[in-house]
Formats: structure tokens, sequence, C-alpha cells
């Protein structure tokens, strides 16, 4: 039941649509209909610029770390916070308040794995800002910052450091997202990747 609970909370936090009522309000525009079409932190930078995007940089962190913290309020089961933290990617990515159109859930998942280790979290953050850095590619950013955090969080768990349950949450966030990327994953084998804050056209389709 308390899983339960938390991964219908998670859902609906998650399913909060931050880009896309902060690019209404500050653009009058819906941020699906440029650029990449998703509703995330990287999109919205295109559209709106860094300074007026922050705030679904903090939305988008913020919803993952409500939805793995809010079961501690009624359950001691880590399976629990892992359970509602995955509901908010999974919300965010296909979000019931925006007719299941979101983002790739980067953000927040990095929101929910921050509330389950800031440690391990902490540990993927370097890897991604390095590649960020080098090659101003934030897909590519995303990519190896879930993939060094699935690393952590694995390797933490074996050590006893975490519950085996943030592990798994960790792991399936990290596959989610990553499959979400895949057509980032072809544009980057092709070289037509835009990079950051590039790409933020009106698409041809809206």
């Amino acid at each position: 039941m308390q899983i339960a609970l938390a991964t219908a909370c998670g859902y609906l936090i998650g399913s909060v649509p931050v880009g896309l009522i902060v690019t209404r309000l500050l653009r009058g525009v819906d941020v699906r209909d440029y650029g990449s079409g998703k509703t995330g932190f990287t999109n919205t930078l295109r559209v709106l610029g860094l300074r007026r995007s922050l705030p679904v940089f903090l939305g988008d962190l913020g919803k993952g770390l409500v939805a793995a913290l809010l079961p501690l309020l009624y359950s001691d089961d880590p399976w629990a916070r892992a359970a509602g933290g995955l509901a908010a990617v999974v919300g965010h990515v296909w979000p019931v308040f925006a007719g299941f159109r979101g983002g790739r859930g980067v953000l927040t998942g990095a929101g929910v794995l921050l509330a389950l280790d800031p440690v391990a979290c902490l540990v993927a953050v370097p890897f991604a800002l390095a590649v960020m850095v080098a090659t101003r590619y934030m897909s590519l950013a995303s990519i190896t910052g879930c993939l060094a955090a699935a690393g952590a969080f694995l390797a933490f768990a074996a050590l006893g450091w975490h519950d085996w349950a943030f592990a798994a949450a960790a792991l399936l966030g990290a596959a989610l997202i990553i499959a979400l990327h895949h057509d980032n994953i072809d544009r980057l084998r092709r070289g037509a990747e835009p990079k950051i804050g590039r790409g933020g056209e009106r698409r041809a389709t809206a």
C-alpha cells in the first residue's frame, strides 16, 4: 500500500509540466512547438534563454526531490522512495496534465537520485559536466551522467552504503532516459545534433 501510494503521488508530482507552464507565462507559446518538442530544461533553454529558463531547471529538479522524499512522511521502506522517484520520472515523460507529452526526465531523475543518496548522485556530476564543457552537447552529457550515476549507485549498494532499492531506481531510470535519447544518439552519430542553446526553431509540424 505504501509503495502504491508513493507511486501514485510521484507520478502526479512528475506530471506537473513546469517547462510548459513557464514558457506559456513568459513567452505565450507552447514549448513543444519548438526545438526538440520536449518540455524539459534543454528545450526551454533554447526557447527562453538561460535566465528565464532557470525556473524550469529548479522545478524539474524539485519534482524528483519531492517525489523521493515525500514517502518518508508515512514509510521507512526504501522501495517506496524508489518507486515514488521512478514514478515522477515517468510522470515527467508522460504527464497526465499535458496530454502525455513531456520531457526526457533528466533533471527530474537527477532530483530523485539527489534525494535518495546525495553523495552517490554527486559522483556522477563531474563526468556529465566534463562532457558538456568539452562537447557542448547536452544530450551526450545527460547520457554520460545517467551511466555514471547508475554505476555509482550500484557500487554504493554493493558496498552496503545504501539500499539496493536505490540502485534499482538508478538503473531503471538511467535505462529509460537513455532509451528516450534514441533520436539524439542518432543525430550524434550523424553529426547533426544541435549544441547547447541552438536548435530552438519552430517545428515544421507545429
